[in-house]
């Protein structure tokens, strides 16, 4: 691709190496990097010193990212919805409006795309879960997993596109499964079922394999995205409503980590 091209499509120059974003394919987080103010009044620095905030350069930063996360929020919904066979680029450049050079620029390929939307959903369950379950050694196994599994169905209701991404991935003899399982699955896996172990030993989960209870938690955390518009015909629920998704978890406390306990006891998002 040319400068001249680069410069059509509104992509940052190659040179240019964004801060604080990963290496082209890769996931980028979620969060917005919000620029910090520019001091009034103070003199000039010398050319070579890092960019102030405000400054063309660090706007062309920002518009990188921002481009980046439209992108995958795109190609999640290709992906979910087609599949990876089916997904193209072009129809990903259509959904977001931006152009099929542009998309290329940051993601070169359709598998470092679809390998970048993999690696970024994965950081967001991540983020939620060190967000929602601090390093406090006084809060038990029970407790923290209460609280894991309920972030990662808060994660399935604002990207319900997920569910039906993984689950095209997981057909039988899907050459990309196996590097999902060991960079993204295992790993996650391997945060839960100590825990999972913890608190079987405590008495406040029925033994068993740890990992079949894990599987039938994301099954049961995935239900409202996956199954939310026949939940809405069949019920006339909404399965996004902050109200039917705390009564959802409420039951999920009382018959799996509080059995006998009242409703309603399954903690708000970030409450510990």
């Amino acid at each position: 691709m040319t400068d001249r091209k680069d410069s059509e499509v509104g992509a940052p120059p190659k040179t240019t190496k964004s801060r604080g974003v990963r290496a082209q394919g890769e996931a980028t987080s979620t969060r917005r990097v919000e620029p910090a103010q520019v001091g009034a009044g103070k003199p000039a620095k010398a050319a070579s010193a890092k960019p102030r905030s405000g400054t063309p350069k660090r706007q062309e930063q920002q518009r990188a990212i921002d481009t980046r996360q439209t992108i995958l929020a795109a190609a999640l919904s290709e992906f979910a919805e087609k599949g990876f066979d089916a997904a193209s680029i072009r129809n990903i450049g259509a959904r977001t409006g931006l152009q099929h050079p542009l998309i290329t620029y940051h993601y070169r390929t359709k598998e470092v795309l679809w390998r970048a939307v993999a690696e970024n959903a994965f950081a967001e369950i991540r983020r939620l879960w060190d967000e929602d379950v601090p390093d406090d050694e006084r809060m038990s196994p029970i407790e923290r997993l209460r609280a894991e599994y309920s972030a990662f169905l808060r994660f399935t209701i604002t990207y319900p596109d997920f569910h039906h991404f993984m689950l095209r991935e997981s057909r039988p003899g899907n050459p990309r499964l196996p590097w999902l399982v060991e960079t993204m699955l295992k790993p996650a896996m391997q945060r839960l079922l100590p825990q999972i172990r913890g608190a079987q030993s405590d008495g406040d989960l029925p033994q068993g394999d740890p990992s079949l209870f894990h599987y039938m938690m994301i099954g049961m955390m995935s239900v409202l995205s996956s199954l939310k518009d026949e939940i809405h015909q069949s019920t006339g629920l909404e399965a996004d409503d902050p109200a039917v998704v705390d009564t959802y978890l409420a039951l999920i406390d009382r018959f799996v980590f509080r059995p006998g306990a009242a409703a309603g006891t399954f903690p708000a998002r970030g409450a510990t």
